[in-house]
């Protein structure tokens, strides 16, 4: 489908991608790895157009549908959620004209041998395909599912989209992405603003849907669930899996387990025989043992060992004063702003060395509660107080706001260090990943990925006893997330931390708050058991409605008996209706059979125009009729 040729991409001296090869099928779902500024994001914009390469090139279809998702975009605004993702429905009409002007052009030409008609009527027939699938349920339906998968309730859809926040936008241009059902879907970092819940319906509904997928995500079990084909970036070059993240991860270390045996394997063996050569070398009883081993040395292959970024995050915490047994304490909490209550009633206790996530959709509070703790937000009702010696470090979602852009990385930690510290701040910024030149960069020029090190590197500086961690993951990669779950793991002081990434809260918390309509709920053990038991909740609720469904619509027994007898007249008529439609699917396929044959080699007298609005009308009869045979035989 799209295939990327020798294509490198240069900055001046820096080489980002060099010469890269791979092939995008139709059944790939890819996941594209590799650490921060490794090239991920680049790529997308090359198969976009939207940046070139220096050399080498990109072959995509003409026609081919692309769906693209970048972490930064645009969002329209001035219409409702509901009317804003509407609009992609607009585009059906621009597929019924694209297949009026393919049919006028077939009706005109007259090289039916040729691939480039050929090509039309594979067109034409994939844009009937698209629009079947487009018109199978209600535009408003779909758009509903879509945008409830992702989160929203039925009474946010009627708000101006100017109300939402850039993450909320996001969702709507994402649900839009994927109800245009394009050929490609490229998913930039997807998960970045969606919660919990909502990153397992996009993971189910990515999981069934039929087309290709490149998807850059830091989500290891998203990556897993999702993709069946690792493309890795390193160091310039491409490594291509045909396996989901984690199996690429130990064929990956086999790989180079195997390569680093044959190479020492094969050095010892040079040794030996060079060795051989230079103890031997003027014996005139073996010249013709040293020179045959020499040409075999000219012309051994010698083995290499594939480069290995080994540049990795190390990050420890100091050790933490000791605090209060009851390290944060809420009760009747209200919080909010002026117009809004966010949340109200929440009572919370979290102890020294637990370890706890908030958790919940976007814009229930869970930051909000979080700046509160860090007192740069008054609760609007309520007692909310840190406990005793208490120290809190805080890292907040927003690092652009809370680091001066004007400021070096250097001077950004050199400003607040105190005492012996200031000598090991070389030290402390190569730990995250700052060295050489890296260190004079100003914050206004650094990747999300780099302020979030930086921002974590600053609650280095002092021993804190209570870190609070607002999306500390977003915008890392997975080895240095990797990193900071095994370090906040030994950290031996008090946790709280907000975010949507499962594989990263799984083993790390103990304790998770649920933020869910205005209200805070406590829920013991990890990430798993809290999707478990939020799973079996919603069950509950739907075999209690069904329950007052049927107790509501229970019949009487002279009813029930006229019900029986309806119940049998309709399946006697369903079973007419059955063999009646299997009749005329069979005409139909034969009828489009002999348009084929003709349209394949049309005579002089053929209206081939009349017969290809026959043929499309027999299509979408037939795709009817299907689908109705189809619904009465489940």
């Amino acid at each position: 489908m799209i295939s990327i040729d020798d294509v490198s991409v240069a900055y001046g001296g820096f080489v980002l991608l060099d010469k890269i090869n791979f092939h995008i099928s139709s059944a790939d779902k890819i996941g594209l790895v590799g650490r921060n500024g490794a090239g991920k994001s680049t790529i997308m914009k090359l198969i976009m157009g939207l940046q070139s390469p220096t050399s080498g090139h990109i072959d995509k279809p003409s026609g081919i549908t692309i769906g693209y998702l970048p972490q930064i975009m645009e969002h329209h605004k001035g219409l409702s959620v509901l009317d804003e993702t509407m609009t992609v429905f607009s585009e059906t009409s621009g597929l019924q004209s694209e297949i009026d002007a393919i049919s006028v052009e077939l009706s005109e030409r007259t090289d039916y041998e040729s691939e480039s008609y050929a090509d039309l009527i594979e067109r034409l027939s994939e844009l009937n395909d698209r629009l079947a699938v487009s018109h199978s349920e209600p535009p408003e339906v779909q758009a509903r599912k879509t945008l409830r998968g992702l989160g929203f309730k039925d009474d946010e859809l009627g708000r101006l989209t100017d109300t939402f926040s850039q993450g909320w936008n996001m969702r709507i241009e994402l649900a839009k992405i994927l109800l245009r059902q394009p050929e490609l879907l490229m998913l930039d970092e997807p998960t970045n603003h969606l919660d919990i819940e909502s990153i397992e319906w996009l993971e189910e509904y990515l999981k069934a849907r039929r087309g290709a997928l490149l998807l850059v995500s830091h989500d290891r079990k998203f990556l897993d669930n999702v993709t069946n084909r690792t493309v890795e970036i390193m160091l310039a070059h491409i490594h291509d899996y045909k396996v989901p993240y984690s199996k690429y991860l130990e064929l990956r270390a086999e790989r180079i387990s195997q390569q680093t045996a044959a190479y020492e394997n094969q050095q010892r063996m040079i040794q030996k025989t060079e060795e051989f050569i230079q103890a031997f070398r003027y014996k005139p009883t073996k010249s013709n043992q040293v020179q045959s081993r020499i040409k075999a040395l000219e012309k051994l292959e010698r083995l290499e060992i594939d480069e290995t970024d080994n540049v990795r995050l190390t990050v420890k915490f100091p050790p933490a004063p000791r605090s209060g047994d009851v390290v944060y304490k809420a009760t009747g909490l209200v919080a909010g702003y002026p117009q809004k209550i966010v949340f109200s009633d929440a009572d919370i206790e979290i102890k020294r060395g637990e370890k706890v996530a908030l958790v919940g959709r976007n814009g229930e509070g869970k930051t909000t509660l979080m700046r509160i703790i860090a007192g740069e937000l008054e609760p609007l009702g309520g007692e909310s107080r840190l406990g005793y010696n208490v120290d809190l470090g805080y890292f907040a979602q927003n690092q652009e706001d809370k680091l001066d852009k004007t400021e070096t990385v250097f001077s950004t930690l050199d400003r607040i260090a105190v005492g012996d510290i200031r000598t090991r701040l070389r030290d402390i910024l190569a730990q995250f990943l700052f060295r050489g030149e890296d260190i004079d960069k100003r914050v206004g020029v650094l990747s999300g990925g780099e302020r979030a090190r930086l921002g974590m590197a600053k609650l280095m500086l002092q021993n804190h006893n209570l870190l609070a961690l607002d999306e500390p993951t977003n915008h890392m990669d997975i080895k240095s997330k990797d990193i900071l779950k095994q370090a906040l793991k030994s950290f031996d002081g008090t946790l709280i931390v907000v975010s949507h990434d499962r594989d990263f809260l799984e083993g790390l918390v103990d304790k998770l708050y649920e933020f869910r309509d205005g209200k805070v709920r406590e829920h013991l053990g990890g990430v798993k058991e809290f999707l478990q038991r939020r799973k079996l909740e919603n069950l509950q609720e739907l075999e209690r409605n069904a329950a007052v469904q049927q107790k509501a619509a229970e019949p009487k027994n002279n009813a029930l008996r006229e019900e029986m007898k309806e119940k049998s007249r309709q399946d006697r008529k369903k079973k007419n209706r059955i063999s009646y439609l299997e009749c005329e699917i069979e005409k139909l396929e034969s009828r489009m059979g002999e348009i084929e044959k003709v349209l394949s080699a049309p005579g002089a007298n053929d209206d081939i125009m009349e017969l290809t609005r026959e043929y499309l009308e027999c299509k979408r009869e037939l795709d009817a009729k299907t689908d109705e045979w189809g619904s009465l035989i489940e």
